[in-house]
């Protein structure tokens, strides 16, 4: 049996995959949390009992009020310039690298407390560009990655893009060569690939032919949240209100509130003070004195968890209800998917003209395309999975593992390179 796995470390949940017992022809998810195969991308450290925790019980503390800090969305910071800074926890100061190791090493020893074994060689999965338009960059987060893994035991580190890896877990369900258009949409980026798959092919060592193109853009779930919360909840809280003299309330606060990995710049002593001389001054004080007690509460993890329930739920109906109750006074907010889409249709638009490029690089007309195969949860946003199936009209709609395609295919990814 292979000690070798593959780890997709996601933004917003990871998973880890592994060739067991049953060979190479198949590849398992191991149960990384309450025999789930996920583990939310996600580390609480409770300052009241003085621990640490992670996935859904990092949450569940954090939910539960819990005095200490919750960090989420930490593949974020690879390749930013907030991976060499630090963040306070606790009254020590620590390194973002070091809180990636943290979690990085724990989905490490579940996975092998699971298998009943060491692992020393793994895949690891990468977006088509961790960061947009920078090679440099992009390289910089990927030896990142390489670095931390190495640091945190595993002695052979290699990288699949998070596509490609989607793609070979779909090779191993069909049973004739399909081209097919690997549509992953994740929490932190929207990744590309045209690929050839067969059952002979797959028994290739070597699959770089098989790869027409690939392509990705820097727009995920995340940002979908993002955007959402900024149309339709940080109005409640000030957003886009006035001052006395007709100057908008600045709108940093927000966008930080926002963004799952800047939701803690919000909590401190600077902007505490900022936010009171703003107070003072608004036209709509209510609105500011419930975004004073947001933050005073530290409840922004609890308002972005509560946008993302609206997202998903905005995905199989054309309405949701969301009962803000930690809000003060509660409120009850009816979320329209007509003003989600108006508020991402930029974004949406960014990731077709992705495709479009893709088809063009690949020198593929989009009739020639068998097969469209969605992965990643975010493709479950509506408008996003019409407009790219619209791109393709007599391609075949696939729905993959939305959150264990990847995992099992980089699983698959290590048996052959590690053995």
């Amino acid at each position: 049996m292979s000690t070798a796995c593959g780890v997709d470390f996601g933004t917003s949940n990871s998973t880890v995959g592994w060739v067991g017992p049953r060979g190479s022809a198949a590849s398992s998810l191991l149960a990384l949390e309450d025999g789930k195969a996920t583990l939310p991308s996600v580390v609480f450290f409770n300052a009241d009992d003085d621990e640490v925790s992670y996935g859904r019980a990092a949450l569940a503390g954090y939910l539960a009020g819990y005095e200490g800090r919750l960090m989420r969305s930490l593949k974020s910071l690879l390749g930013t310039s907030l991976i060499d800074g630090q963040t306070e926890v606790g009254g020590r100061s620590l390194p973002f690298r070091m809180l990636l190791a943290h979690f990085i090493g724990e989905v490490k020893r579940r996975a092998e407390r699971e298998a009943g074994r060491e692992f020393t060689s793994a895949v690891f999965g990468r977006p088509v560009f961790f960061i947009d338009d920078s090679k440099e960059a992009d390289q910089l987060a990927e030896d990142t990655l390489a670095g931390i893994a190495r640091a945190v035991g595993f002695k052979d580190v290699s990288f699949q893009y998070e596509p490609i890896a989607a793609a070979f877990d779909y090779e191993s369900q069909i049973d004739r060569e399909e081209l097919v258009l690997i549509a992953d949409i994740g929490g932190g980026t929207s990744d590309f690939s045209l690929v050839r798959l067969s059952p002979e092919r797959a028994r290739k060592a070597e699959r770089r032919d098989d790869i027409l193109a690939t392509g990705g853009v820097h727009i995920g779930g995340t940002d979908f949240d993002k955007y959402l919360s900024l149309s339709s909840v940080m109005p409640l809280l000030g957003y886009q209100s006035l001052m006395q003299n007709d100057s908008a309330i600045p709108s940093s606060y927000y966008f930080n509130l926002a963004t799952w990995h800047t939701i803690n710049l919000a909590y401190t002593k600077k902007t505490w003070t900022q936010l009171a001389d703003v107070a003072r001054d608004a036209r709509e004080p209510e609105k500011l004195a419930r975004l004073q007690r947001l933050i005073d509460e530290r409840a922004g993890h609890w308002l972005a968890m509560k946008v993302e329930e609206g997202k998903i739920a905005l995905s199989g109906a054309p309405q949701a209800e969301l009962t803000l109750d930690r809000l003060s006074p509660s409120h009850t907010l009816t979320l329209e998917r007509g003003a989600f889409e108006d508020a991402i249709g930029h974004l949406v638009g960014s990731v077709e003209q992705t495709v479009l490029k893709l088809l063009t690089d690949a020198g593929v007309r989009a009739d020639a395309v068998d097969t469209v195969f969605f992965t990643g949860g975010s493709s479950g946003v509506h408008m996003l999975r019409e407009r790219i199936g619209a791109l393709l009209p007599q391609a075949r709609k696939v729905e993959g593992d939305l959150f264990g395609s990847i995992g099992a295919g980089l699983a698959l990814d290590a048996a052959r390179k590690f053995g």
